[in-house]
């Protein structure tokens, strides 16, 4: 019972000293306050409209009608401030000393105009007079006040409802709007720690602010500070840790971003959201680092981490606005790294598909449309390591790679890569300036041949390894039209190795073709081609192979865009070491290669042998010709030499030997002749 009447008591004497509250307030004595003190810190003028009452709910203090600030005397566009209302709370206990001590104040709808004029003036820098200890919560620090700041204050808690900010820039010609802001901000000491907290929508985007400052009178002069800023929209979150200033573009510190909604960022920045594709960021992307922005708008990062939905990376970056497009110098360092989704490949390579049968079901090559407009975005040079490689039809091991990137022209320095048991080097192009065109000159060492041809073509009929020399271009805007505008060539060399799907050995021993399909094989020791493409056909006739008992050679067309083989395979089968006698049935190969038709080719057997009979009685016919011919000119020499007296000397042809006796002759008679002039004249 005593316990109660002591709550009563208690209860009655708060209420009685609420009530004094009320009588002790001297709302004019605050307003007239608050406007004096207002225009001493800060130059502007503070007008208040309509009555001033006190309060005690929901805080002790007074409450004014609608409130406006002065703008900058430069401007013209009306007051830099204007509330519904504003709310001073008082200290209780000053104000029973007789003393009045803001500790709060709240904006009812505020509506903010900040402007940046055309020769670089802003409103929201103040002047005012220096020094005065502030009423209340605006004690003096003992501090000079700063030119830009006014003089020292501080403030428990500022809140504003329903406010909205209006930001003209009239050197840009740009304007952005915040509305429905709710917010609030405390100042504990001009020269101590200062925090903010804030909720708005721009650009119909909601999104959520709060920064703390280490120091807010630097700040507020716009010097660099420490300060810990987290912004958050959507499913999205950044958060920065360093150093910076709300007047130099200079900015240093730890970066943290969660980006969930790269829309809702993009509605803030009001700018198109880009359209990442999978595996660089479509899902999940995350970034940790050290950042350093320079005046000079110039990114740099160190220690940086990038989550691209499965994909991540480590990375040095720096990144310059100089030039006529951004350039990115970057070291980029991965793990398993897959960009088989981004380039419109199935993921882990071709296994997508089984084999050939995967291909088969695929219809041909893609036909969707490449869009590769982001290589224009910037320019950049990006060493790139990965412990893996997916792009989608290719799969590689261990890469080293230098990519540059200039004027939408991307280069592809390969400059280690191991893939398919092998290795890879040389370059790749992606040209993007006019069009879409893709190159290459590669050379591809040891590799085995199943895996590859299995992920680049879903063929899986040769098993091998060999060596590859490839130089290529292709034109168009899909797979489909690079791959029929191919033009290029190449050399192909395989050591042991089989051909499944096809018994060369059986054909020639029974001529029957169908020692095809499952569980038949060829065997053989090498085989080598040179080939050359154009127009997305590839063209050989220099096919070599080596097999126990088989040698083959071959020529034909393979049709990389209509995904087609017309090759004549000429097997000789048992034949001498001297590569003369065995079997010979030549073999065509047509059809889609994922279900190629093998067939013997009698017929073009049939007329190789006549061909080849008519060419020996030919050369027979020739042979006996010149056999008639020799004995006839060896009868005219015997009758030349009897009756002419002409005698062939070793290497000499008979018409030699005929003109040298003529002239022997003429000479002879020519000599008798002088004989008898010379004589006659005696």
């Amino acid at each position: 019972m005593r316990w109660m009447i002591r709550a009563v008591l208690a209860l009655g004497l708060f209420v009685f000293l609420a009530v004094a509250a009320l009588f002790l307030i001297p709302a004019e004595r605050i307003a007239a306050l608050a406007g004096e003190r207002f225009t001493e810190m800060t130059g502007r003028r503070l007008v208040i409209e309509g009555s001033v009452r006190p309060s005690l709910y929901p805080v002790l203090g007074v409450q004014t009608g609608a409130v406006t600030i002065s703008n900058a005397a430069w401007s013209d566009a009306g007051a830099m401030l204007r509330a519904e209302g504003l709310s001073i709370g008082l200290d209780m206990a000053a104000l029973l000393r007789g003393e009045v001590k803001i500790t709060g104040l709240q904006a009812q709808e505020p509506h903010l105009l900040l402007e940046r004029a055309r020769d670089g003036q802003v409103n929201w820098v103040f002047g005012g007079q220096a020094g005065g200890a502030g009423a209340g919560g605006a004690a003096s620090t003992g501090g000079p006040p700063d030119a830009a700041t006014g003089a020292p204050f501080t403030l428990d808690l500022a809140e504003v409802t329903g406010g909205r900010v209006t930001f003209v820039d009239h050197a840009a010609g740009r304007r952005m709007e915040l509305s429905e802001i709710e917010g609030s901000l405390r100042i504990p000491a001009f020269l101590g720690p200062a925090e903010a907290e804030m909720t708005a929508v721009i650009n119909r985007q909601p999104f959520a602010l709060r920064l703390s400052l280490a120091e807010f009178a630097p700040f507020l002069a716009g010097r660099l500070g420490d300060v810990d800023l987290t912004l958050t929209a959507g499913a999205s979150e950044l958060r920065f840790a360093g150093r910076a200033g709300w007047k130099s573009s200079a900015a240093e510190g730890e970066l943290a971003a969660r980006i969930g909604d790269l829309a809702a960022l993009a509605r803030l920045a009001a700018v198109s959201a880009p359209d990442l594709p999978p595996g660089l960021g479509a899902r999940r992307l995350e970034a940790t680092g050290r950042l350093t922005l320079t005046e000079a708008q110039s990114l740099h990062v160190r220690g940086g981490a990038l989550v691209l939905d499965d994909n991540r990376l480590t990375l040095e970056a720096d990144l310059t606005t100089a030039g006529a497009r951004p350039k990115l110098t970057a070291q980029v360092t991965a793990g398993d790294l897959s960009l088989a989704a981004a380039l419109g490949g199935p993921a882990g390579g071709g296994a997508a598909g089984s084999g050939a049968e995967g291909a088969a079901q695929s219809g041909g090559w893609s036909r969707a449309p490449l869009d590769v407009s982001a290589l224009g975005l910037l320019d950049a040079s990006v060493a790139l390591r990965a412990q893996s490689l997916d792009l989608g039809r290719a799969r590689f091991g261990a890469t080293q790679a230098l990519v540059t990137l200039e004027r939408s022209r991307a280069v592809f320095d390969l400059r280690q890569v191991a893939a398919y048991e092998g290795a890879i080097s040389g370059q790749f192009v992606v040209n993007g300036r006019s069009g879409l065109s893709v190159g290459g000159d590669l050379q591809l060492t040891g590799l085995a041949m199943q895996p590859l041809l299995v992920d680049l073509a879903g063929y899986d009929r040769l098993i091998g390894r060999g060596d590859l020399a490839l130089k290529f271009l292709g034109v168009g805007g899909s797979v489909d039209a690079i791959m029929r505008s191919l033009s290029g060539a190449g050399q192909l060399s395989l050591g042991t190795g089989e051909l499944r799907g096809l018994d060369v050995a059986g054909m020639l021993r029974r001529l029957d073709a169908g020692y095809v399909g499952e569980g038949q094989r060829t065997i053989f020791d090498a085989v080598s081609a040179g080939f050359s493409i154009e127009q997305g056909r590839l063209s050989n006739s220099d096919l070599a192979l080596r097999a126990p008992y088989v040698t083959a050679t071959g020529s034909g067309v393979v049709d990389l865009g209509a995904r087609t083989l017309d090759y004549r395979l000429r097997p000789v089968a048992l034949a001498a070491e001297d590569g003369s006698g065995g079997v010979l049935v030549p073999l065509l190969i047509t059809g889609p290669w994922a279900s190629p038709r093998f067939r013997l080719d009698l017929e073009a057997l049939a007329r190789e042998r006549y061909e080849a009979q008519a060419k020996e009685l030919e050369a027979r016919a020739r042979a006996e010709a010149a056999a008639a011919e020799a004995r006839a000119r060896a009868e005219l020499a015997r009758k030349a030499e009897a009756e002419l007296g002409i005698v062939q000397q070793e290497g000499e042809s008979f018409e030699d030997a005929a003109r040298r006796r003529a002239q022997e002759a003429l000479d002879a008679e020519a000599g008798r002749l002088l004989e008898r002039l010379l004589g006659g004249g005696n």
